[in-house]
């Protein structure tokens, strides 16, 4: 790469961030742009319902880099800017009525949330849970006394409805669905951690259809499809994210549940590339494309595909790795399954630590370590081999996994 080359990011969040860090690293000296819509410089996500959200520390926890850094590896930021549209012909992105010419782009538009389009639910009280500033918004009014309505029980309402809980407020989850944390774990895992919430004094409503929020102001109920009320102060709304590719679409580039990526994250465009939330990506393990809302993939897909707009030719696969910390309780995950026949524990879930092996004609599709991160890394090599395993040997905690794999 020539250091004439232009290199352009457009999303300044995780995935943007460590891409443009990734680029410098890999000894890039051209020029580098990075477009935000939000004025905050690159940070993570993950604290923003957890640490940030209970006020454990401030904004610096979030960062990625410091703002120094920036300066220092002169990458310029356009933070508070929205890129308009993408011009392929001319190889420019429009942003607030000024042209930017890039030799590579890299789209990081990463996701928004889903909203509903209920009765009520344009009133004060409702909120969203994503970005910096809807955390520090939400965080005041997390107080002992606080009537907290969590609407989804996935991994951010959990998180959301754990933070509020150890700040004294009282929470009720109100969940569509008969389980918890549907799309990503099995029934069993979830009823264990509605049990865990309900443990610390969380009323944990399944099946539950939400028909409306009331109030006169602002928020003071939300109505349910059974006729029941719960009284709330404030309703947090965690139901998905949908991916940002409109930009994308619009240029003309391939979408499908995102920007359509080869296994080095470029486009059906040789000179633009995608990584993060919005990426739709190819994993072998799973045989099939995906993509992929997690803070890992965010970091090592962003880092990966800077890499290779820097002159690296990298083929990038998710580790499929994603955690949740509610309370004092750590749930780290492997893999995305779409079935098994069997599952299969190892150690005591009302013990404390255990894992959970989702198996699929003996070989392990995925696992489910609860409070039991030490020994994360053999899982994985142990799914990652694709051999078949013994559903008495996985269970036993005498037989030594590490030997499992060969």
């Amino acid at each position: 790469m020539s250091t004439l080359d232009i290199f352009v990011i457009v999303g300044a969040a995780h995935a943007g961030g460590r891409a443009a860090q990734a680029m410098r690293a890999a000894g890039f000296a051209g020029r580098i742009v990075v477009i935000g819509e939000e004025t905050w410089i690159p940070y993570e996500r993950p604290p923003l319902s957890k640490e940030l959200l209970k006020g454990e520390g401030g904004i610096e926890r979030v960062q990625i880099n410091p703002r120094t850094f920036y300066d220092e590896k002169t990458i310029e930021l356009r933070l508070g800017a929205r890129v308009a549209a993408i011009d392929r012909a001319t190889r420019q992105v429009r942003v607030d009525g000024q042209a930017i010419a890039y030799d590579r782009l890299m789209l990081a538009t990463g996701a928004r949330v889903r909203r509903l389009s209920l009765p009520g639910a344009d009133l004060a009280g409702v909120t969203y849970l994503r970005t910096l500033d809807d955390s520090l918004a939400i965080r005041p009014a997390l107080k002992p006394g606080a009537r907290i309505a969590v609407i989804g029980g996935g991994f951010i309402g959990l998180e959301c409805a754990a933070s509020a809980r150890t700040r004294g407020a009282e929470v009720t989850v109100i969940e569509a669905a008969d389980r918890l944390m549907g799309r990503a774990v099995a029934p069993e895992i979830g009823a264990h951690f509605a049990a865990l919430h309900r443990a610390r004094g969380v009323e944990v409503r399944l099946g539950a259809k939400l028909v409306r929020f009331e109030g006169a102001d602002r928020l003071e109920r939300v109505i349910l499809g059974d006729g029941t009320t719960v009284a709330a102060d404030l309703a947090i709304v965690g139901i998905g994210i949908l991916p940002n590719a409109e930009l994308a679409a619009e240029a003309g580039l391939a979408v499908d549940n995102g920007i359509v990526v080869d296994a080095r994250g470029r486009t059906d465009d040789e000179r633009i590339f995608a990584a993060g939330d919005v990426a739709n990506q190819p994993n072998a393990f799973l045989d099939r494309r995906v993509r992929l809302e997690s803070y890992q993939n965010a970091q090592d897909q962003g880092m990966a595909v800077g890499r290779n707009m820097a002159g690296a030719d990298e083929a990038y696969e998710d580790r499929l790795w994603v955690w949740s910390d509610q309370y004092d309780v750590n749930l780290q995950m492997l893999g995305a399954p779409q079935s098994w026949d069997s599952l299969v524990f190892r150690g005591d879930p009302a013990k404390g630590g255990f894992s959970a092996f989702y198996l699929q004609s003996g070989r392990i599709v995925a696992v489910n370590a609860v409070n039991n991160g030490r020994e994360i890394r053999t899982l994985e090599r142990l799914m990652a081999s694709g051999i078949a395993v013994s559903p008495d040997q996985l269970a036993d905690p005498v037989v030594n996994l590490r030997k499992l794999g060969g």
